[in-house]
């Protein structure tokens, strides 16, 4: 599996479970989990299914409980079956992460086309849409279905699914799946960067910087490449880096252009050209002192 698909796995620590739809009366079930009180939780959602077998959101609530082990002892191969109820029962929420869990094969059997199968079940989530994108582009080894991958992730990132919206802007970016439009590409880089995807953030960043598509703004890019950059985003910090070493759309910084590049560094990105100028551009002041001579042999 390709790394594109290995963020299925955050599903394993996904945060609060959204509700699926819940019938005209109270969720108390629902409403108990959101208090902390899973037991009550449990309870709750048994008896509405007690009273309907098919009850997708109790069915993913209870996956829910056992997935975290709240409430009851941690068993995750379980969770797996009880989404795989709820998604049966038309639970997107549930389809979704029995599909993810199916692809990865964590917590239950790994079966990339019933994988597919689920994650078409939960139509209209976002998530489940941005990995069949990610799919059609792995396409079992085949070539790459461009033009499927592409749809997928239109819908997801109208959805403001930030991974949608950035694996779309790659494709209108190199003409895959459609003509190259750097536009369209620079429009969901930008939608992308403002949900805070720090790979957007780069990518439109140097579009910005060239006015690639975008109106040249030099000053905005410098901004953007600092916001990813102090997220962690190793690119960033090895572009910032090469800026302000060359005083290219910022005032030149030696010493925070070796700061970032040492970041970047150490997290495995070695840039020898870019060293090799810090190396050659060391400010006088910043340069060591040279040795006092040797004293005069007697």
């Amino acid at each position: 599996m390709s790394k594109r698909l290995a963020f299925a796995l955050l599903l394993l620590a996904a945060p609060a479970l959204a509700a699926e739809p819940a019938p005209p009366a109270a969720d108390l079930a629902f409403g108990a989990y959101q208090r902390g009180d899973y037991v009550a939780a449990m309870g709750e959602a048994q008896k509405r299914l007690a009273a309907n077998p098919r009850d997708a959101a109790a069915l993913t609530l209870i996956g829910r409980l056992y997935l975290d082990g709240q409430g009851v002892a941690r068993d995750r191969a379980q969770a797996m079956q009880w989404f795989r109820r709820a998604a049966d029962a038309g639970g997107k929420d549930a389809a979704y992460f029995f599909g993810a869990a199916s692809l990865t094969g964590r917590d239950t059997a790994k079966d990339r086309a019933l994988a597919k199968t689920y994650l078409e079940k939960a139509e209209g989530h976002a998530a489940a849409l941005q990995l069949l994108g990610e799919l059609w582009l792995e396409n079992d080894g085949k070539e790459p279905d461009f033009a499927k991958a592409q749809a997928y992730f239109r819908r997801a990132a109208e959805l403001d699914n930030s991974d949608a919206a950035y694996a779309l802007a790659l494709l209108y970016k190199n003409g895959r799946g459609a003509p190259a439009d750097p536009a369209e590409a620079a429009n969901w880089l930008r939608k992308a960067s403002e949900a805070g995807h720090t790979a957007a953030m780069v990518e439109f960043a140097i579009m910005e910087f060239n006015g690639a598509g975008v109106a040249r703004d030099r000053a905005h890019a410098v901004k953007l490449l600092r916001q990813a950059a102090a997220a962690g985003n190793v690119v960033a910090q090895n572009r910032l880096a090469r800026l302000l070493a060359e005083g290219l759309g910022v005032e030149k910084n030696h010493s925070e252009a070796m700061l970032w590049n040492s970041r970047a560094k150490a997290a495995g990105l070695v840039d020898d050209k870019l060293d090799a100028l810090l190396e050659t551009t060391i400010p006088p002041a910043e340069k060591p002192a040279a040795p006092p001579p040797a004293p005069a042999a007697k």
